[in-house]
């Protein structure tokens, strides 16, 4: 069974499937994350939802670069959480199934190719303490040996 985190499902409301994937980037003085401005300013491991008929690896290596510009090298899986959220800008309530690798950042290629998004090397303490969600912070905790 797949942990839960944060909030449970609303009684009554249906919630469509959405399969992620999030990547943990040590970089030289901290981790690789990306600060999303909108709707509100949050900062998050880089990655996103598998497009239809995608890989999650290849989803992996297309969201990293979209949200920090930065080509990854040897994903390698740590596990995987569940959440239920409302997803404003897709307007859907969505159980998002949340699968997390560990990868290296090997250099940066461009600036961030989606926008609102600019990447930040954080301490592994401040990500596990602020990313925005608690799953996210649940693996960077252990990974870092916080937990």
């Amino acid at each position: 069974m797949i942990r839960r985190v944060g909030q449970p499902p609303h009684r009554g409301q249906s919630y469509q499937m959405r399969h992620g994937v999030y990547a943990i980037l040590p970089a030289t003085g901290g981790l690789l994350v990306t600060l999303q401005h909108e709707p509100q300013p949050e900062l998050q491991l880089p990655g996103g939802g598998i497009d239809p008929g995608e890989s999650p690896l290849r989803a992996l290596y297309r969201e990293v670069i979209e949200e920090t510009g930065w080509t990854i090298a040897a994903p390698r899986r740590l596990g995987a959480f569940r959440r239920f959220v409302y997803m404003p800008e897709y307007d859907m309530w969505a159980e998002k199934l949340c699968t997390i690798y560990i990868a290296q950042p090997v250099r940066p290629i461009c600036a961030p190719t989606e926008a609102g998004h600019t990447p930040l090397i954080v301490d592994p303490r401040v990500a596990a303490a602020e990313l925005g969600n608690e799953g996210d912070r649940m693996f960077v905790s252990r990974w870092a040996g916080l937990a």
